[in-house]
């Protein structure tokens, strides 16, 4: 009678042990689910700000660049884009769309030399500057979060944790586009 007691107290005290870990690994992946979506919703302030920041800045260069309305369309394009996305991945996607948009209007700028001396021109370039440095550290901040929530829900014993309560892979991770790892070639003669 008392060995069997003693088994019940030790088979009780497993299940105890283990559903507490269970659990424990259960409200870690809540707390890292809802820092991926904190984190998101910065870096989701932060590109807001660049697209309002762009209206000024096309509107500056426009009375500069008239017959560059290709690029102005683009930049109308990618910014309609980015007010129409809706998941992380879809406005992760319409910020590279915006991001290129963006490249293509300081090329234009290079072309226009008396638009580069526009006093509001260069202070509205500066807030995009710094919009574009913050949108960096957050990307970062969201890259970061995702990155501990999937290793926590691939690893012993949290992966069982996360197959019992629905837990999966986050996929939207911010990237750098293909262009952008190519080494620039910087060419100093004046041909």
């Amino acid at each position: 009678m008392k060995v069997g007691l003693i088994a019940l107290a030790v088979i009780a005290l497993l299940v105890f042990m283990v559903g507490g870990q269970v659990m424990g690994a259960r409200n870690t992946m809540v707390t890292e689910k809802e820092a991926i979506a904190g984190a998101f919703a910065q870096v989701d302030v932060v590109m807001q700000r660049r697209a309002d920041l762009i209206p000024n800045l096309v509107s500056t260069a426009k009375g500069f660049a008239t017959q560059e309305k290709e690029v102005f369309g683009a930049i109308a394009n990618a910014r309609a884009a980015m007010a129409g996305a809706r998941t992380p991945a879809e406005k992760i996607n319409a910020n590279d769309q915006l991001g290129g948009a963006l490249s293509r209007l300081l090329v234009v700028q290079e072309n226009y030399p008396e638009l580069k001396s526009n006093t509001q021109f260069k202070q509205v370039m500066d807030e995009l500057a710094g919009a574009e440095n913050r949108i960096s550290i957050e990307r970062q901040k969201y890259n970061k979060a995702v990155q501990t929530y999937n290793t926590d829900i691939a690893l012993f014993p949290n992966n069982i944790a996360a197959s019992i309560f629905g837990f999966t892979r986050e996929e939207a991770y911010f990237k750098t586009d293909a262009s952008g790892r190519q080494v620039p070639k910087v060419d100093f003669s004046n041909k």
